[in-house]
């Protein structure tokens, strides 16, 4: 039996006036995230990822507007109002992002950034907000924390910076967390001292997560499922597991045969040609002008995602295709 999604994207379209036309940013994006699952939403930088959370928080950008339907526990987050919104915002839903010094006051301490929101919104007292991050801090890996709480982002690497940020969206004990690539300004060392913290935090809370990422290993590795996107479009949706093993999709097969190999040496096979956004898109498939297998059919007719093998897909000749695409990405 399916669990009841706890936040949906619902035909999501994402367009911004552009000297004197209207470009497509997202086109009729849809996934769900279930409670206490872990969604990866995948694909090439412009792809529409970070769009798309962002559209769920709220907070595009001025001149972009959001057409179809954004859930959260069954309720249209572009109707809310003020009140709604700020509640939503506070209490339901956190995000993490890319680079935590661009969301981090400069001017303000670690203590001040933590606690803030927790105390002006009434969820606790300064003091409570304290205690709680202190032991949040602890478990995430940060010694000293009544030290590092007076102290200035400008003093913390980049490490520890993101576990502040880890922390400052478990405060308020959310429902759902949105990771916008949390890992990508971190060396690699760090990336897997970041990721397994976060991991562990969130399962233990059962705590939902949408987990945007370039990086399709690292996505099937720490998701229970996975949202491949192309130029606006999500192409495949399906269990990680499936996904990584048996790709039904051109473009999913295409980003696992040009991944490095860490058994043996091999050369790369890049996807030919560049990536395109969505308003670059033409009338038939996006992906086509890049695929092996695109024929007529998919440069003049854009394919509608359908159920093959449990998984969604978005792909005109994918059951005469899906033994080749194993083959490739294998």
């Amino acid at each position: 039996m399916t669990p009841p999604s706890l936040f949906t994207l619902d035909d999501l379209n994402l367009r911004v006036r552009h000297r004197r036309t209207e470009r497509t940013l997202v086109r009729d994006a849809s996934l769900n995230v279930a409670a206490a699952e872990s969604v990866g939403l995948v694909g090439e930088s412009g792809s529409g990822k970070s769009m798309s959370i962002k559209s769920a928080m709220r907070l595009l950008p001025r001149g972009v507007t959001a057409e179809g339907r954004i859930e959260f526990d069954g309720r249209d987050v572009l109707s809310y109002n003020r009140a709604d919104l700020a509640h939503y915002r506070s209490r339901d839903v956190a995000m993490i992002h890319q680079d935590p010094r661009a969301y981090i006051n400069p001017t303000r301490t670690i203590s001040q950034f933590l606690t803030e929101g927790a105390v002006h919104t009434g969820q606790m007292s300064r003091d409570e907000a304290i205690e709680r991050a202190c032991a949040l801090m602890a478990d995430v890996g940060i010694a000293g924390a009544h030290r590092r709480l007076e102290q200035f982002p400008h003093q913390l690497s980049g490490g520890l910076l993101q576990r502040v940020m880890i922390v400052a969206a478990l405060l308020p004990s959310p429902r759902l967390i949105f990771a916008d690539e949390p890992t990508t300004a971190l060396d690699v060392t760090v990336q897997s001292d970041v990721m397994a913290i976060l991991l562990e935090q969130i399962r233990d809370r059962h705590v939902s997560m949408l987990f945007v990422t370039h990086d399709l290993d690292l996505a099937a590795a720490v998701t229970d499922r996975l949202a491949v996107m192309y130029a606006g479009s999500i192409v495949e949706t399906g269990t990680s597991a499936e996904i990584y093993s048996r790709p039904l999709h051109p473009y999913t097969a295409g980003l696992l045969q040009s991944r490095p190999s860490t058994t043996g040496v091999h050369r790369l096979t890049a996807i030919p040609g560049r990536p395109i956004a969505a308003y670059e898109a033409d009338e038939g498939c996006s992906f086509a002008p890049r695929c092996a297998f695109a024929t007529d059919q998919c440069r003049t007719s854009r394919p509608r995602s359908r159920t093959v093998e449990g998984r969604s897909v978005a792909c005109h000749r994918v059951e005469e295709i899906a033994d080749d695409l194993k083959d490739r990405a294998s």
